[in-house]
């Protein structure tokens, strides 16, 4: 087991990190939309979820992954009114790779975001 951490992406705020590689696969912490200041980022939840997937995007490179190696994404919304808004990002992040996804509102979430994402990956055996 290997634990990942990348300046790509916000540090964990808690005892936890950015993600865990084991084997080929590589489990990603819930990101929210944090900069890499560690500030929140203004706006509505396309710009929010917007920066959660370049955090994502951090982490993913970082161990080796990328979003067409994603085979599970765990969506948390704050309000599943913004599902389509939601999807518009989603779908520029992962084209027509499609992964698995479970989808879920949320009471609240850290720091009153509006999305928090988790992924599983296949990170890529290098022959």
């Amino acid at each position: 087991m290997e634990f990942i951490s990348t300046s790509a992406a916000p540090a964990a705020i808690g005892p936890y990190s950015q993600a865990v590689k084991l084997g080929n696969l590589l489990f990603t912490s819930g990101q929210i939309p944090l900069g890499l200041d560690g500030q929140i980022v203004e706006g509505g939840i396309k710009e929010q979820a917007v920066q959660v997937f370049e955090n994502l995007k951090g982490v993913l490179e970082a161990a080796g992954s990328s979003f067409g190696q994603v085979v599970k994404a765990t969506v948390f919304l704050k309000d599943m009114n913004q599902f389509g808004e939601l999807n518009e990002i989603y779908a520029s992040y992962f084209g027509d790779h499609k992964p698995a996804r479970s989808t879920v509102e949320v009471a609240r979430l850290p720091r009153d975001v509006f999305v928090e994402i988790e992924l599983i990956a296949v990170i890529p055996v290098e022959i």
